[in-house]
């Protein structure tokens, strides 16, 4: 097959009229030291295989669509254009400071329209790992034809357990397709509650991707959020002009900080106005060093990532050693977490996995 044919191919399956936005904001605290404010976990290569987090769902998304926009913050933009060139330079968006969510996803709809009209965007976080990026793309087509009915699109994960580290959303009757019915949003619950929930068989983890139209979106804020809709409307109005840097420095600051599930999913599912997506492909959000170690494969032997010293086990099972250039033997503990950077040496076990978080407030204050 020629280089030509090849390009000709990928572009026949661009689903039309979609533009892909890239959200890559946050620092994953429980990744720490590995993460870091300056190095977020987008940028890292977690599992060892030469590609960073951004660099795969770029890759995952470039045959969905022509256009791929991402959204961070100003201190990672050079970053984040080194490791993904095939994104224009003008297709990254920067944000002087975090407004969580809604703010950057709205940011990139406005932008979307004021650049090239009303499109169907998906929204997929930088951070998440999906090893069948075939299925992956099968689902967002399907939520790409829903989206175009001017439904809000969730796209939904069939749970392997009652995890609480999760929100949930309740399937109701079908729609067309695979398409259904929202029936509502349910935050990270308790144990028993999340059990209860896979019992019954009609829900799906939030995985945060949302597909739809740029201005079923910005309708919806007009509605429900007027404040932030006219400010990111304001700041895309003079993106590409002269005038960006005033306008964003004046505007940006008053844009309400909320989460695009908070200001748009659950009110407008209560109006049944979303849909979801089942997906089977299998999903991974990496929050922690248990859920890495249960990727790495860490159960009998030692597993050792981004590393060539050796690594030995007395005694121990399940160890998971990052980072570093010396050897490190792991004696008499069971599910060892030991992880080194340039700025800090971490060892924790991996039923602490959650508690990372305050690893570096605890040195700070040593």
């Amino acid at each position: 097959m020629t280089a030509e044919h090849t390009d000709s191919q990928i572009m026949s399956d661009f689903v039309e009229d979609l533009v892909t936005v890239i959200p890559a904001g946050g620092v994953g605290s429980r990744l720490w030291p590995l993460s870091q404010p300056h190095r977020p976990k987008f940028l890292l290569d977690l599992l060892g295989t030469g590609a960073t987090l951004i660099q795969d769902t770029v890759a995952r998304v470039s045959p969905l669509s022509e256009r791929v926009v991402v959204v961070t913050g100003e201190r990672h933009a050079d970053a984040v254009a080194a490791q993904v060139p095939a994104v224009p330079r003008e297709n990254l968006v920067t944000e002087p400071s975090p407004r969580d969510s809604m703010a950057a996803i709205a940011l990139a709809a406005a932008l979307i329209e004021e650049r090239w009209g009303s499109r169907v965007m998906a929204s997929f976080a930088a951070d998440h790992l999906i090893p069948d990026a075939e299925s992956f793309r099968a689902t967002v087509r399907e939520a790409a034809r829903v989206a175009r009915t001017g439904k809000v699109v969730v796209i939904g994960i069939a749970p392997t357990e009652p995890s609480t580290a999760f929100g949930y959303i309740e399937m109701g009757e079908p729609l067309s397709g695979d398409a259904r019915h929202v029936v509502a949003f349910t935050e990270k619950p308790d144990a028993e509650t999340a059990a209860g929930m896979l019992a019954r068989g009609s829900f799906a983890w939030n995985a945060g991707m949302f597909v739809m139209r740029t201005d079923v979106l910005l309708g919806h804020l007009d509605r429900l959020q007027p404040t932030l809709a006219a400010g990111v409307r304001e700041i895309a109005a003079a993106w590409d002009g002269a005038d960006r840097a005033e306008v964003l420095a004046r505007v940006w600051p008053t844009l309400t900080r909320i989460a695009i599930d908070h200001a748009i999913a659950e009110p407008v599912a209560a109006d049944g106005g979303v849909a979801v997506v089942p997906a089977s492909f299998e999903w991974h959000d990496v929050g922690d060093f248990d859920s890495l170690a249960e990727l790495s494969g860490a159960g009998g032997e030692a597993v050792a990532i981004g590393r060539t010293a050796p690594v030995g086990a007395v005694g121990a099972r399940g160890s998971l050693v990052i980072g570093g250039v010396k050897p490190v033997v792991v004696v008499g503990v069971d599910d060892a977490v030991v992880v080194e950077s340039d700025e800090a040496i971490l060892v924790t076990v991996r039923a602490s996995a959650q508690r990372v978080k305050d690893a570096g407030a605890a040195l700070e204050s040593a």
